[in-house]
């Protein structure tokens, strides 16, 4: 059962990496301002070989977290009892500083989608979430990040808005946040909002991960930017811009750089990564 007083997360205050195993190597050797390393917990969710050793030998050098994508923590259905098995028997394995999913849903009946897909802000969505969040955290025996999502519409049926529904999960379920500054900005740009006053009101607190990323750039129909999540390419410079303003009212926390299609060489994800650190030293020092 999840014990609130003995879970503490224990991922450095530094700079991380989505890690890729084309990297391996190169990170090992010169990792630069890299502390800590997170995978997503559906490509370890086999038994042994390669990926487990890999990740092994990379423990014992690197924090880890651990991100999950799978779980569907919003699909209305119940939670799949063999996923969370598996996830289970792989938080048992590799006794993670940190474990993370997504406060979206990608399961419709027998179906997954591939995709993370937002909900509405409803009391109803809170109850069902909460109690998704409970069942969780009670079976890996830990306290769970959950991630803000990227939105590209607002939900007409939504009741209250995406910070104070964050905020009664914490509230309701003592979980903590990821708060991803990428997600903030495409979010905010699609729906025409502050990204700012977003932050401001964002349950800093909670946050036991930030993340920054890529994404590409489009319009609609109506000729309105529309950005779209793709961690796909560089952090832009409003987002690096935003991840300042964000780190200036929460203090130093676990930053992490996602690249997760079209990855890059090793020494391209690694200026990314000191680009992060070069915002983050200085409150370490302060």
């Amino acid at each position: 059962m999840f014990d609130q007083t003995q879970d503490v997360n224990a991922l450095p205050q530094a700079v991380g990496i989505g890690y890729k195993p084309q990297h391996f190597t190169e990170l090992m050797q010169a990792p630069g301002p890299v502390e800590w390393i997170e995978v997503h917990a559906e490509n370890y969710m086999g038994d042994g070989g390669r990926p487990h050793a890999q990740l092994a030998a990379l423990s014992d050098r690197f924090a880890l977290s651990v991100h999950g994508v799978g779980l569907s923590i919003g699909g209305e259905g119940p939670l799949n009892r063999d996923h969370l098995s598996r996830l289970r028997k792989l938080v048992d394995r590799t006794n993670p500083a940190s474990f993370s999913e997504h406060l979206a849903w990608s399961t419709h009946g027998a179906d997954f989608l591939n995709d993370l897909l937002p909900l509405p802000y409803t009391d109803a969505t809170l109850t069902r979430v909460a109690d998704h969040i409970a069942q969780v955290q009670d079976t890996v025996g830990r306290r769970m990040l959950l991630e803000n999502p990227s939105s590209y519409l607002a939900f007409a049926e939504s009741t209250m808005s995406e910070t104070d529904f964050l905020a009664e999960l914490i509230h309701r379920t003592s979980c903590g946040l990821l708060l991803d500054v990428n997600n903030v900005f495409v979010s905010s740009t699609n729906l025409n909002v502050s990204p700012q006053a977003y932050i401001d009101a964002f349950p800093l607190d909670a946050v036991g991960e930030i993340h920054v990323g890529g994404h590409d750039e489009d319009t609609d129909d109506h000729g309105a930017p529309l950005l779209i999540d793709s961690h796909g390419k560089p952090v832009v410079d409003p987002v690096w811009a935003l991840l300042d303003y964000t780190l200036a009212r929460s203090g130093p926390r676990p930053v992490l750089v996602e690249w997760d299609t079209d990855v890059p060489d090793w020494p391209t994800l690694r200026a990314e990564a000191e680009r992060a650190d070069a915002l983050l030293a200085p409150l370490k020092v302060a």
